[in-house]
């Protein structure tokens, strides 16, 4: 047994350290959403942010954005140009994205202050590009409403992932301790 542990050893560490930071990240997160009343359908304020930016994004090209909270659920009505087009939900944030993607830093972690700059870098760039996603699909919608299925579940999420997996490839490759550093001919 003991064998066990000495051969997986890097496995079993980077599991640990993946679990524990995910756990950690995940309960802090709960702790925030439970200061918002579900039965009064209230919007979180990190959704609320995103449904903003998202707005601003929109307005940069010149689209009527109006945001108003939903009454029957907790989330916030998007209308481009005066046309419904999205409903934001916690879900929408991102912010089980950066959450997974701090873990996986975090268990392949590099020096502190690298790993800490990496994470707040990736975190802000994963909630650009959410923004981004968001007025796109509102974009999507207005104009190619027949392909909602595929921009919401399909395209976006895909486009998300990718970059949360080149972050990651980035990540393990030139800056945690498991880089390789090889001199440069």
């Amino acid at each position: 047994m003991k064998n066990y542990f000495i051969r997986f050893r890097p496995f079993l560490l980077f599991l640990g350290k993946f679990l524990l930071s995910y756990i950690v990240m995940i309960v802090l997160y709960q702790m925030y959403l439970n200061q918002y009343d579900e039965k009064f359908f209230e919007v979180d304020g990190i959704t609320k942010m995103v449904a903003n930016h998202a707005k601003f994004f929109l307005e940069i090209f010149n689209y009527d954005i109006t945001l108003t909270p939903r009454r029957s659920e907790a989330a916030i009505k998007m209308a481009v140009n005066k046309d419904f087009l999205v409903r934001i939900i916690e879900g929408c944030n991102a912010v089980s994205v950066m959450i997974l993607f701090a873990a996986f830093v975090v268990a392949f972690s590099g020096k502190l202050l690298k790993t800490l700059l990496f994470i707040i870098l990736g975190i802000i760039l994963i909630h650009i590009l959410n923004v981004i996603r968001i007025g796109l699909l509102c974009l999507g919608l207005l104009y190619y409403p027949q392909y909602e299925h595929v921009l919401h579940d399909i395209v976006f999420p895909l486009f998300i992932y990718g970059v949360v997996f080149a972050l990651w490839v980035i990540w393990i490759n030139k800056f945690s301790f498991y880089a390789k550093k090889t001199p440069q001919s």
